[in-house]
């Protein structure tokens, strides 16, 4: 230990407060955050230069030298065989019940007929699925399962992995193995804005992909942004993790202090937030941050997280910390108080929520089965999990019989003509014209 506990969460006191929340509340500044300009420099470099642009900025933001990008078929199998049994074993466990729940989420073609009229409306994957896989301070294989599986139960094709290579210009080989249990079959090694580049328009090696899923920093979420136009963006803005705990002394302080913190340690970036109505389990659990923050091996990207964009905010009632929650729109919520099955019905922004003292959410990161790409920032107000829905665009298939026909022509005809569109009233009364003549289609 250091000896003096030093505090690292803000403090935000609502008790009393009566007023809009959004007017006390931080938010993330996005705007003022994003690296717009060198994004765009990057995706133009990309862009115009290809093979050879994407090596030079592997250069200038990993420091390493990487000739050829695409890993071998036959080094993803290698890596799969090396893994020890038991590590091999939690993947598969894990890859069992991610395909499994979003193969039972996945939609289903349905059909819906009015007066003859039928519509059949097909789920079609997109042929070519792009997934980013951070890299540098940590590995994630488990992000690996969670934006291949999904694409995999949707029925894509083509996955296409890109993640940052390591000091040695390599990629784990717990990364490789977990992509090869996946049945990906192009990995690359290319990180950052380069890499969404890369997907997005292509480059002599990358072919370009029709939608591109999974998490990243701030600058990989800017270039996702930018290049939205081009190809489909996954989810929404995926980017440093965060979690709001709602706490009492039903749960220990303990267990909320490790679950901020298990959060955080993803850092630098994102946000931890504790939100209580008992100011004396509020302090009880920074004390507990403190003294766990000693063990971590990984202290200073957390607390850099912690002393940024940590808080504690302290509330009169559990109504009040749901409104709290609400405003903030977390990626992760955890409800680990008493009445936590009936507050969660007042919850309406949150990507995931976690309920009871049981649920920490490391379970939803590795092996509850949905996806734990989830939106940040503040995105959960219009946006929610990484789905098979986001590997599918909606197919209708329209059948009308003359009976149908019938039924609906006055309508087609009276709305075209109100739209000033004659060519879509022509199109019903040429065909009237046609069947007064008796004539067959």
């Amino acid at each position: 230990m250091n000896g003096t506990l030093i505090r690292v969460l803000s403090r935000i006191d609502l008790r009393g407060h009566d007023g809009p929340l959004e007017v006390v509340l931080p938010r993330p500044d996005l705007d003022s955050q994003a690296p717009t300009a060198a994004v765009r420099e990057i995706i133009s470099e990309v862009r115009e230069g290809g093979d050879r642009a994407i090596q030079e900025l592997t250069m200038k933001f990993d420091r390493v030298q990487v000739s050829t990008p695409l890993v071998p078929n036959s080094e993803l199998e290698s890596a799969w065989k090396s893994l020890e049994p038991e590590l091999a074993a939690a993947l598969e466990l894990a890859h069992s019940r991610i395909l499994y729940f979003h193969e039972q989420e996945a939609g289903k073609a349905h059909a819906v007929t009015q007066n003859e009229i039928k519509v059949t409306s097909v789920p079609q994957p997109v042929e070519r699925a792009g997934l980013y896989v951070p890299g540098g301070l940590a590995v994630y294989p488990s992000t690996v399962l969670m934006t291949a599986l999904p694409a995999k139960a949707a029925g894509v094709e083509q996955l296409v992995l890109c993640t940052p290579p390591n000091p040695s210009g390599q990629i784990a080989q717990v990364v490789l193995a977990a992509a090869y249990l996946c049945g990906v079959e192009e990995v690359y090694k290319v990180g950052g804005a380069q890499a969404i580049a890369a997907m997005a328009y292509g480059s002599e090696t990358i072919r370009p992909v029709d939608v591109i899923a999974g998490p990243g920093n701030i600058w990989v979420a800017t270039a996702k942004q930018e290049v939205a136009g081009t190809v489909g963006i996954a989810a929404a803005f995926a980017g440093p993790s965060e979690i709001v705990v709602v706490g009492d002394r039903s749960c220990p302080a303990t267990s909320t202090a490790i679950d901020l913190i298990l959060q955080a340690e993803h850092g630098p970036g994102g946000r931890a937030w504790l939100v209580a109505w008992d100011p004396e389990y509020a302090q009880e659990v920074e004390d507990a941050i403190e003294v766990i923050l000693d063990s971590s091996p990984r202290r200073s990207e957390t607390l850099e997280t912690l002393t940024k964009d940590g808080y504690v905010c302290l509330v009169d009632t559990p109504q009040q910390a749901i409104a709290v929650v609400n405003e903030i729109a977390p990626e992760h919520l955890q409800l680990m108080c008493e009445g936590a099955n009936a507050l969660v019905g007042e919850v309406r922004n949150a990507g995931a929520v976690f309920l009871g003292n049981w649920g920490s959410a490391s379970i939803g990161d590795y092996v509850a089965g949905p996806s734990h790409v989830l939106p940040t920032a503040g995105t959960a107000r219009f946006s929610g999990a990484l789905t098979v829905d986001d590997f599918q665009k909606r197919m209708h298939i329209v059948e009308v019989s003359k009976s149908g026909f019938d039924v609906v022509t006055d309508a087609v005809s009276r709305l075209a003509r109100a739209e000033g569109l004659w060519a879509h009233a022509a199109s019903v009364s040429e065909r009237e014209r046609w069947a007064e003549q008796g004539l067959e289609r």
